[in-house]
């Protein structure tokens, strides 16, 4: 019997050895019924072994929850970001942010459907996933207890670790015993890789970190040549192939894998307060940005185009650090897709040795007009005389402080 007064608690469950050891944890601790939630993200890992796994320690059949979310995540978290073009710090394409919220939220459902009184996570207490959860948990369930292992309990090592899942019988696989070289998150848009062999930003990291993207040097001396049809904002044909959102995200990692597109090798602030050094493969991502920044580039008005920039990295930090649910982040993101209504056409692209070149564009909806922008005489839009006054306006302030700026020289 619980003497913490939880009852039930739904567990963001891999089947991993850290999370079965939480999972074990939370039973011996709390004195609790454990619901174990494993998503599949596209993390490319056979997941019923953590249905066995669960079994394996003592979980009932009707408590263990596998969800394929690969089609939600993409449709409802990561197409949405990309029409903001978002990149945290200029360069981060969000990955493992993004899909945060998305756990949270089916964690809090499940809590809801089975009764729990808590939810827990695996995320360490120097993390910025911690703050993620969490704030997603909160936002949706404000009165849920959260459980978060690796801030409460004792285990000092690895070692520790260890002992504890041989005392109750967890099955430990040979390369687990050990320190791991470096820790892994993946999903349909990216991995992520941290730690480890990877701590010292001086070391360039070592060729097998990289998962997802062969090496642009080892890339085919060939260029691939592909088209990206977009309905507002959103891609939904590669090479006139109608494809599911899932599905052509999937294409693109192929593309962007083979041609060695994607890499990134990051020195970050994490919202917790420190520096931390990842290094991210995001091939499909990589394309899915250079196309979707093409066709905005004809169907997008200046003003929207430049407010979009201006309030990129804003919406990029509020992902980044847990805000998914916030309304400052729903209220961006209403802007954004209001910014895609014309955001329809298709990109012509070439994919070479770790690089994305946008090379055509068209719309039906283009702002694009050959007749302004020709330098063939003809054009009734545009009277070339007219930007005399046009000029004189714009520099009407800076002649002033000019004029004062050379009398405060005593000219």
């Amino acid at each position: 019997m619980s003497t913490h007064g939880i009852k039930r608690v739904v567990l963001a469950y891999s089947g991993g050895l850290d999370t079965s050891i939480i999972l074990k944890w939370l039973q011996t601790t709390y004195g609790c019924e454990v619901v174990t939630f494993t998503a599949d993200l596209g993390q490319g890992e056979e997941l019923e072994p953590a249905r066995a796994k669960a079994l394996l320690l003592g979980i009932k059949p009707e408590h263990i929850y596998i969800e394929d979310l690969r089609e939600e995540f993409v449709r409802d978290y990561v197409f949405p970001m990309f029409r903001a073009n978002a990149q945290y710090e200029g360069l981060y394409l969000l990955g493992t942010s993004i899909a945060r919220p998305l756990i949270a939220k089916k964690q809090i459902e499940i809590a809801r459907k089975v009764g729990a009184d808590a939810v827990s996570h695996g995320a360490t207490g120097k993390g910025n996933d911690q703050v993620r959860f969490e704030l997603g948990y909160y936002a949706l369930e404000p009165e849920i207890t959260v459980i978060a292992p690796w801030r409460e309990w004792d285990f000092k090592s690895r070692e520790a670790l260890i002992a504890f899942a041989e005392e109750h019988q967890i099955p430990i696989a040979k390369d687990k015993r050990g320190d791991a070289p470096f820790s892994v998150d993946a999903n349909l848009l990216h991995s992520s890789s941290e730690g480890k062999v990877l701590e010292d930003p001086w070391v360039e990291p070592p060729e097998y970190v990289h998962m997802r993207t062969i090496s642009p040097e080892d890339a085919p001396d060939v260029v691939t040549e592909i088209t990206i049809d977009f309905e507002k904002g959103d891609p939904v044909a590669i090479d006139n192939v109608p494809m599911s959102p899932a599905t052509l995200l999937t294409k693109l990692n192929e593309l962007g894998k083979a041609n060695g597109i994607g890499r990134l090798d990051l020195v970050e602030n994490r919202f917790v307060g420190m520096k931390s050094r990842g290094v991210y493969e995001t091939p499909g991502g990589a394309i899915l940005l250079e196309a979707h920044r093409g066709i905005e580039s004809v169907t997008l008005d200046r003003g929207a185009s430049h407010l979009k920039d201006e309030l990129m990295p804003k919406y990029a930090e509020l992902i980044y650090n847990g805000f998914w649910f916030s309304p400052e982040r729903e209220m961006l993101q209403a802007l954004i897709d209001k910014s895609q209504q014309f955001v329809t056409g298709r990109i012509r692209l070439k994919l070479y040795k770790g690089t994305v070149r946008v090379v055509g564009r068209q719309s039906p909806y283009s702002l694009y007009d050959q007749d302004l922008v020709t330098f063939e005489e003809g054009a009734v839009a545009y009277d070339h005389r007219d930007a005399a006054g046009f000029i004189k306006l714009n520099a009407l302030r800076l002649r002033t402080l000019g004029k004062r700026d050379r009398r405060a020289k005593g000219g």
